[in-house]
């Protein structure tokens, strides 16, 4: 079995997507322990099970967000239903300052979902 690492997503990457990851992590950890499980295509988050999903691209992050009904906001680009009550909302960050109360309070719900 193949380990992947958190740096290898990281890997020829501009800076910048490196800082939305750390601060969605560092908010993310406002909320209790945050376990990041580095995949093959992407990082899970997880509390109890996985909260968030995270997937690098050269000068973007993609963050996959559970939630328990989909989120209708402008910033959502897909929102998938994965089962009765669980959706996966997908948002496209290009800077840090994205990562404001507006994601900071989906990330918690998510959190709160996983527990």
């Amino acid at each position: 079995m193949t380990e992947f690492t958190l740096s290898q997503h990281f890997d020829d990457k501009e800076p910048v997507v490196k800082s939305i990851y750390d601060r969605i992590l560092k908010e993310a950890r406002k909320f209790g322990k945050v376990v990041e499980e580095p995949k093959k295509t992407s990082i899970h988050l997880v509390n109890k099970s996985a909260f968030a999903g995270v997937a690098t691209r050269k000068s973007a992050l993609i963050l996959n967000i559970k939630s328990a009904a989909p989120i209708q906001h402008a910033r959502i680009k897909k929102s998938e239903q994965v089962s009765a009550s669980r959706f996966h909302q997908e948002v496209k960050l290009v800077s840090p300052e994205e990562v404001d109360s507006t994601l900071i309070a989906w990330l918690k719900d998510a959190y709160t979902l996983s527990g």
